[in-house]
């Protein structure tokens, strides 16, 4: 157990937010270093990034997740249920949705963090008992209970806010 040094809350093991404050539990005590530029390879410097800005067909989309922090927009479409979460080396089981590249780590996303469902006219979300928690309009959902989501809702994967908009809400 890990115990906040800000209101000394209890913490799982892993942890890297405190579940009552916010406050970041591991990694206070980084050092930065500087880097030198010179000698790094530029000729990729131009190119688009394409595993981070995909475009996407909007017809057969039911919703998107929007990324609060840069604006980037994840649709959710052809299926109805996906998993979220980031990849790791080594990882046996990988999330549908990738939260990876939008510094899902240092937010504090678990590898398998929650799990996005439509059922019908309802988006049903649940959290699978991550280390960080997750939020909805700002109230911590209890792991492992489905939860129905509106449109507009903000979630939050530990620190990551996204916000789901539904078409047709």
């Amino acid at each position: 157990m890990i115990v906040c040094s800000n209101c000394k809350h209890t913490n799982m093991d892993g942890a890297m937010f405190c579940a009552e404050c916010g406050s970041q539990l591991v990694g206070k005590d980084l050092i930065t270093q500087n880097i030198t530029v010179q000698n790094l390879d530029r000729t990729n410097e131009h190119k688009p990034r394409n595993d981070v800005y995909q475009s996407f067909d909007s017809s057969d989309t039911w919703g998107s997740l929007h990324l609060l922090d840069t604006g980037q927009v994840l649709p959710l479409s052809t299926r109805n249920e996906f998993t979220m979460g980031r990849i790791s080396e080594g990882q046996p089981i990988m999330p549908d949705i990738d939260l990876s590249p939008y510094q899902a780590y240092a937010s504090g996303v678990s590898r398998l963090h929650a799990v996005i469902k439509r059922n019908g006219n309802r988006i049903i979300f649940m959290d699978l008992g991550s280390a960080n928690g997750t939020y909805i309009n700002g109230k911590r959902l209890t792991a492992n209970v489905e939860q129905v989501l509106n449109h507009g809702d903000i979630i939050a994967l530990g620190k990551l806010k996204l916000q789901i908009l539904v078409k047709n809400a």
